[in-house]
């Protein structure tokens, strides 16, 4: 199914990491009846792999293989999400629930993959409109008071009815591919990635009696900024750079109409990557 492959490379692995590895990689794909492209925008030069421009670049490749972890998946995700191109994650990191192929595995793993035997999984991406502003996230959208351990107070709304009206440091939307990175962190529930739900996580809230809940990503979600430390809220998607948001505007949060689309091996299992990246199976009767 795949003939034209694209490439994307984080870019401290072309500097960093062992060139060998990085080019071993690319050599066993190379070895198929395939053709490799990168992006020019990458200073990233090998003899199995053409450079083309941007343009060029997403109306001929038809995957995406993404060499690194997690953050760098969604990089190329912002990258190229309006072309829609299948992306495949190599992990290169530490922790990657998305890149789902270890390096010690690739070969036999991107073979299966060319031989026609994986899966494309579709994840759902948030989005938040403010203020004539659009910023959209594959993992959450975080606002937040925008200083340490000081309080906003906002009020949430879902399908125009209060939830309620609070103080806390900020408050998190999270997807289910979001379950496992931020909101996992801050106390969030882990939610399997075939569940079209969002997490709704305050901040280390005022109030103890605040707790994380789920609802269905179809509802319609309003967030209104009243006041805080410091003259303009926060906002964030994914860890990216925080944007103002000044007091007294109304965010609101819907699910995007693109998905980013996945491919996996047929057998790729999401608990096993749990209980690999989160310890699940560590015997601590041991320790």
């Amino acid at each position: 199914m795949f003939k034209n492959i694209g490439i994307f490379i984080k870019k401290s692995i072309i500097q960093d990491f062992e060139d060998k590895t990085l080019d071993a990689l690319i050599s066993s794909v190379s070895k198929n009846d395939i053709n490799l492209f990168i992006d020019d925008s990458f200073n990233f030069k090998h003899e199995k792999v053409s450079t083309l421009k941007y343009k060029d670049f997403v109306n001929k490749v038809d995957l995406i293989i993404v060499f690194g972890g997690d953050g760098t998946l969604l990089n190329s995700a912002r990258e190229y999400l309006e072309h829609e191109i299948p992306i495949l994650g190599v992990n290169m990191g530490n922790v990657g629930f998305l890149t789902d192929i270890k390096v010690n595995n690739f070969d036999n793993a991107i073979q299966e993959i060319l031989d026609g035997s994986f899966k494309i999984e579709e994840r759902n991406l948030v989005s938040a409109d403010f203020d004539g502003n659009q910023i959209y996230g594959l993992n959450e959208v975080v606002i937040h008071s925008g200083a340490y351990a000081q309080l906003m107070r906002y009020r949430l709304n879902v399908n125009n009815k209060v939830v309620y009206e609070q103080r806390s440091d900020g408050l998190i939307i999270a997807t289910p591919t979001g379950s496992t990175a931020y909101s996992l962190s801050a106390g969030g529930p882990i939610i399997h990635p075939s569940l079209d739900v969002w997490t709704i996580l305050p901040m280390l809230p005022q109030s103890l009696s605040s707790r994380p809940f789920i609802i269905s990503s179809d509802e319609n979600v309003e967030v209104e900024l009243f006041e805080g430390p410091n003259e303009n809220a926060k906002i964030c998607v994914d860890g990216q750079d925080d944007i103002d948001v000044p007091y007294g505007v109304q965010i609101s949060i819907s699910k995007m109409k693109k998905t980013l689309k996945l491919v996996h091996p047929k057998d790729n299992d999401f608990f096993e990557a749990c209980r690999e990246k989160l310890g699940w199976s560590l015997n601590i009767s041991k320790n």
